[in-house]
This record gives C-alpha cells, structure tokens and sequence, in this order.
C-alpha cells in the first residue's frame, strides 16, 4: 500500500512556480549548454532576478537553505515548522526536473550559501546576504576525507593568510566568493578546520583551469590555487575558537545542510526520467497500472513500478532530512540516508529509463542519456555513497570515526 503525501499549502505555489521554470524555460535550453561547456547561461539571469523580487516581496517562501543551526526548536516553542529547508528541496526537485547543470548555475544559490547559513554569526549573515558562494572543500589529496584537509590559514594580524589548493569547485568561476575550508593548525586534527569567505577577484586566488566532465556540463568546476591570499580575520565563519571537543562538528553541519539540497537533485532527475519514459512506453503499447501487481503486467512496466518505489523511498528521506533541519533537529544520520538512497537511486534509475527506452533512450533525440550523465555526479559529491554509508553506520552503532573507519 502507498501512502502519498499532500504538499504543505502554502509550498504548493513554490512548487508549482519551479515546474513551470523547470519546463518552460530550463527543458528549452538544457541541451544547447549541454553541447556548450563552460558557456554561461544567459537566460538565468534574468530568472535570478525574479526570484530575488519574489523573495524581497515575501511571495515566495524561497529557496536558499537556511542552515541546520540547533537553537530552541520549533517544537518547544509549541509547534513544528515547514521552512525553507523543505522549500528549498522541494523547489530544487522541481527545479532539476529541468536541468541539474543549469539548476547549478543559478546565480545567488551556491552550495557556498549553505555554508554560510548553516555556520555564520548573525554579522556575517547580513553581510553575506545577496553573495553568490562557491564552496571549496576536495584538494587533490583529499576527496571524501574532509578531516584531511591540507589547505591552511593562518593570522597575521587583522587578516588570515590562506595557502592549498581546491579542486571540483562548482561555480567556481562564476561565484562572487568561495567559501574555502582551511585548517588553522594541522596539529590539531579536524577541531581546527573553518571556512573563510574569500570574495572573487582577491589577490592570491586564481582558477587555475575549468574541468571537462561527463555531465552537468552548463555548470562550471573549477579548479583553484590559493597562494598568500588575505583576507579579512572577520570573513572566518563563526567562532575563531578551536573546540577539540566539538571536533568537526561546526563544519560538518554545512553537509548536514548540503545533503539534502543534493539529494533532492537526484529526485528531480530521476523524476524527469520516470516521466518521459512512462510516456515513451504508452507510445509503445505498453501501460503501466498502478492498481495491479507488477508480475501480472508487461515486463517494462514492472520494472517502471519497482523504481518509482526506489523513487519514493529516496522523496520520503529527502523531506524528513529537511524537516529535521526546519525544526532544529540534530539530522546528520537522516541527511546521509537521503543523500546515500538518492544518489544511488538516481543513477539507478537514469540508466534504466534508457535501458528500457533502447535505442531513443541511448540517442539525442531525448533528453534520457542526458539524465543518466548528468545524475551520476550526484552520488559522487558531497560525500560518496560509500561515505554515507559509512557515517550511517557510524550513527546506527553509536562508533566514532576512529572505531569505524
């Protein structure tokens, strides 16, 4: 038995605003930046723009993560909350049902932002508010292991002196700053890694060169060397304080936060493929009822059937991990299920739809192989799938990182 769930009312606009965009004006462009990499897509400034009006005059609830800080939850002041948490997931699977790549592009909702409002002080969010940031964490020696990071930072005087090399920087180009993850002091392992807000154009920080890549090709990745770059001490987000106590808590609620938004990505794509390839069976003869067991029924249809359950498993986590972070619930183990069950089934998923569409599926004269390219990145970053199963396991047996490695 399937249990559907209703859209929060007053989401129900938002959601319906990304589709439009999704299908009016991402789906029209998605493969000429495809074919085009690297080329900036122009017609998402003007949506960046419309999206700011309707965020300045209140009629969108927006979607821009708004962190996972754990002060007093909604639930002790006397009710739950659906935030801009779960606007922003729900908006960006409708968004990417669209285009993943260009969904990336748009100007103002880095993953850098996420950083930003899930780490700084009242201050800096004001300050910061309206920057499009990039976020910098994998160097070339350190990919799913953040705790190893290698790049550096270090005070003198009134500013802080950055030196590393980043790697896999989405918009890195573009962004109007990064947000660069740096460790204070090496001897002090995971507890001295922060992140500094370097805006773009600094002395010291250049793109070294721009990745060639399998998918998401309308959103740039950049690679980029930090070589005695100053910033401001105030651009560290947060507390310049090194806790040995909390370790890498502060920094891993950035990923708390990031998670979900990415495995809401995988949704939308996911979604797009289940979609048209629905629709290319019906073209074909074959109908899918929802009503009837999937071994009474054509082989393809029990195959669409069995990965829209996969589908609905990965929706279901994606909207408890967001909630969670809503209601200032600690949801590091419900954001590494929704990230691990989304990245995984996305891929699944994809390929299936063309595997199941056969010779359309495989050509460009869908947008299915595209689908299939463009998910596969989203199981990869922001922790691997094997790194989410790994923290899970962590959280489910209550180990450390080192009891469990």
């Amino acid at each position: 038995m399937a249990i559907n769930l209703d859209d929060p009312k007053k989401l129900r606009p938002l959601v319906g605003q990304a589709h439009q965009v999704a299908m009016n004006m991402l789906r029209p462009i998605s493969r000429k930046y495809d074919k085009a990499e690297h080329a900036y897509p122009q017609e998402l400034d003007l949506l960046a723009a419309m999206i700011d009006g309707l965020s300045e005059s209140g009629a969108s609830e927006g979607a821009g993560a708004a962190g996972v800080r754990r002060e007093e939850t909604p639930a002790e002041q006397g009710g739950v909350r659906n935030g801009t948490n779960l606007a922003s997931v729900m908006s960006i699977a409708e968004m990417c049902w669209g285009d993943v790549g260009l969904l990336l592009s748009m100007p103002r909702q880095g993953l850098g932002n996420s950083a930003i409002a899930s780490v700084a002080d009242a201050e800096q969010q004001e300050r910061f508010a309206g920057v499009w940031a990039a976020m910098a964490i994998t160097e070339p020696g350190t990919g799913s292991d953040s705790a190893n990071i290698q790049t550096t930072a270090v005070l003198d005087g009134d500013e802080y002196v950055i030196n590393g090399e980043k790697i896999y920087v989405t918009s890195g180009e573009r962004a109007d700053a990064v947000v660069v993850w740096a460790t204070l002091d090496r001897s002090l392992g995971r507890a001295a890694i922060k992140s500094f807000v370097v805006p773009k154009g600094t002395p010291g920080m250049r793109v070294e060169r721009l990745e060639h890549k399998l998918g998401i090709k309308a959103s740039d990745t950049a690679a980029i060397i930090f070589e005695d770059c100053r910033v401001p001490k105030e651009n560290l987000l947060g507390s310049p304080e090194v806790d040995t106590k909390q370790g890498f808590a502060g920094a891993m609620a950035t990923f708390d936060n990031t998670r979900p938004l990415v495995a809401s990505m995988a949704v939308g794509c996911a979604r797009a493929s289940l979609d048209l390839t629905r629709e290319l069976l019906e073209q074909a003869g074959v109908t899918v009822d929802h009503d009837r067991p999937g071994h009474l029924q054509h082989a393809a249809a029990a195959k669409l059937l069995q990965m829209e359950a996969d589908w609905e498993a990965a929706y279901l986590l994606m909207l408890q991990a967001a909630w969670m972070a809503d209601n200032r619930r600690p949801n590091s183990l419900e954001a590494s299920m929704a990230k691990a069950k989304a990245g995984r089934v996305g891929s699944d998923i994809t390929l299936s739809c063309v595997e199941l569409a056969g010779s359309v599926g495989y050509s460009e004269s869908e947008l299915l192989e595209k689908w299939a390219r463009d998910s596969k990145i989203l199981d990869i970053f922001e922790g691997t799938q094997q790194i989410q199963q790994l923290i899970v396991a962590r959280r489910v047996l209550g180990l450390s990182s080192a009891e469990l490695r």
